[in-house]
């Protein structure tokens, strides 16, 4: 058996700790929180040994891994001590507020031999995993453009804040939602080369955006149109999409299905045939043993827990992925910072007008 620990206990953790306990190969062996009530219930009825204080949980009890979902600001302290001591880690998206930091962390980690995973659960679901057995075996042929959206109802008016919304702690929209487009974005066509035109707006919040627009840059000159707004009352729930764009069809994927359009000249492929194909994420979705949610959650904590078992199997999304994802919001934040740059139509000719110097939002130079 696994022996873990979960690390705050909110709406993620506890969905996290519902499930992890389910698990028939781990062990819930103690819970931390600072909410004093959540923790006396859950010793009253489930008898587990409740802490406050995150060292004091390590030096008390016996751990293989521990679960992180704490506010963000805290994950890096808390990952770093986790693997200081040897415990594989899984922790809640987005690994860290720095690029550099998550990058250290990554490097710690694979230098220990430790496992570890980040709460990037669209990884998990049927039909975006579909999305990426397509594109590795040339449905689509050479991708050549790709829309990552994701869009829902969390900030809504102007008085009243969490820690989601506040830069310090959670890091905004651009931290907590847009981050999982990205996410998918990297895994579908790999790192970003660079980004443009960023506006980082604001709907209601003071302190934090509400709304991410940009173009990202990806190698082999693939272009993506980043689209995000968290202050979107017109969806009920978080609804993220990727649309990807190729020279023998296209993919539109989200959490309830996937449609894909094949030229009459693209490769063939069984279950698919030129023109539209659509497939529904409950017949591309695998049985998983508790449900919570949606069987992604399920599926990535079995993944974490597998890998433990088995450090050979591949990484879905360690940290070292979550890396590459921290650093294209740094570019983002970079590039919204250095303000506009636009290329206009004065009388004949054509002038670029560009405020401040955006250098900083490139990796590599474009010609």
């Amino acid at each position: 058996m696994i022996r873990v620990g979960v690390v705050g206990l909110g709406k993620m953790g506890l969905s996290h700790l519902s499930m992890i306990r389910a698990h028939p190969d781990v062990s819930v062996e103690a819970v931390v929180d600072s909410a004093g009530y959540i923790l006396g219930v859950l010793s009253k009825y489930t008898g587990l040994k409740t802490f406050t204080d995150f060292e004091k949980m390590l030096d008390s009890v016996e751990l293989d891994a521990v679960l992180i979902a704490t506010p963000t600001r805290f994950h890096a302290a808390m990952v770093r001590t986790a693997l200081d001591r040897g415990l594989h880690v899984f922790c809640e998206k987005p690994l860290t507020l720095t690029a550099a930091e998550s990058a250290e962390l990554a490097g710690v980690a694979a230098v220990r031999g430790l496992v570890t995973q980040v709460g990037y659960h669209n990884r998990f679901v049927g039909t975006f995993r579909e999305a990426k057995r397509l594109l590795k075996a040339g449905a689509i042929g050479r991708v050549t453009h790709l829309q990552a959206e994701s869009y829902g109802p969390v900030v809504l008016k102007a008085k009243g804040t969490t820690w989601r919304s506040k830069r310090t702690e959670g890091g905004g929209c651009l931290y907590d939602y847009a981050a999982h487009p990205l996410d998918l974005a990297t895994w579908f066509v790999g790192n970003a080369t660079g980004v443009g035109g960023t506006i980082l707006g604001s709907v209601f919040s003071e302190n934090t955006e509400d709304e991410v627009y940009s173009t990202i840059y990806f190698a082999d000159g693939v272009s993506g149109q980043l689209s995000v707004n968290w202050s979107d009352e017109s969806y009920r729930k978080m609804t993220t999409r990727v649309s990807i764009f190729g020279t023998q069809g296209k993919i539109i994927a989200d959490r309830q299905e996937i449609q894909v359009y094949l030229r009459s000249t693209a490769p063939e492929l069984e279950g698919y045939e030129p023109g539209w194909t659509i497939k529904s994420t409950t017949e591309l979705t695998d049985e998983v043993w508790f449900y919570l949610r949606g069987e992604e959650y399920s599926a990535q904590l079995d993944h974490f827990v597998q890998r433990i078992g088995d450090p050979s199997l591949p990484a879905t999304n360690d940290f070292a992925s979550a890396a590459i994802t921290d650093r294209i919001i740094e570019l983002l934040t970079a590039d919204a910072a250095a303000g506009p740059a636009t290329t206009t139509l004065v009388g004949e000719t054509t002038a670029s007008t560009s405020p401040k110097a955006r250098r900083g939002s490139l990796l590599g130079r474009r010609s």
